[in-house]
């Protein structure tokens, strides 16, 4: 897409390489405070809350991507596996087309929180495996560590969740979805709608050919 491309080139000297080390490293950091000084309420000063922002903690417009996934130890496996996807998608893509792939979902997050009124940065962490999902399909993961499984089969059941949350989700949930994973449908959306139409073509070609060789 050419719009990606000259946005590439404008943000190339800005870029920030392994930008997912750095995001992995600080909620690591973040986790690690949290456990260790319980009376001081670091997670919530850094979550993206459109209240707040308006108050003047603007700075929570950045600090909710090193909020942590979770708690506890497998919070650092978690996190472990958000750099890993960067990493890798960075190595693919290059630094400047990760940066803008991640400063896309960053805003797409940021525009759902101002419209649901809450906001996190759960589903651009989704759009990392989504992404990578989309680029090497056939790689196999350890599911729970033991079960090995394909990621496009771990992404068709994310989606196929994501759907049915959409379906039955009210208004501020299907925008949250909708929003956060702006950089997925933007930088695949093109690409997947393009592969639905040809099988549908192909399946619309399959069917005459099949009613005139057996009529």
């Amino acid at each position: 897409m050419k719009w990606l491309k000259k946005l590439e080139q404008k943000l190339e000297r800005f870029a920030i390489g392994n930008l997912m080390q750095y995001v992995a490293l600080t909620m690591a950091v973040f986790l690690i405070f949290s456990v260790l000084q319980p009376q001081v309420p670091i997670l919530s000063l850094i979550q993206l809350s459109p209240y707040r922002i308006m108050q003047g903690q603007v700075w929570r417009l950045v600090t909710f991507i090193f909020n942590p996934p979770s708690t506890g130890l497998f919070a650092f496996i978690v996190i472990y596996f958000y750099y890993w996807l960067g990493q890798q998608l960075e190595y693919y893509w290059g630094t400047s087309r990760f940066n803008l792939y991640y400063l896309f979902g960053m805003l797409g997050a940021i525009a759902a929180a101002f419209i649901t009124g809450y906001g996190s940065s759960d589903y651009l962490n989704l759009s990392l495996f989504l992404a990578y999902a989309s680029l090497f399909p056939e790689t196999e993961v350890l599911l729970f560590f033991v079960i090995p499984m394909r990621m496009k089969y771990l992404a068709w059941f994310e989606l196929g969740l994501l759907g049915w949350l959409f379906l039955v989700g009210d208004f501020s949930a299907r925008m949250s979805i909708l929003f956060s994973l702006l950089n997925f449908l933007l930088f695949f959306g093109p690409d997947l709608y393009g592969r639905i139409k040809n099988r549908a073509r192909y399946r619309q070609f399959k069917n005459q050919f099949d009613r005139n060789n057996f009529r």
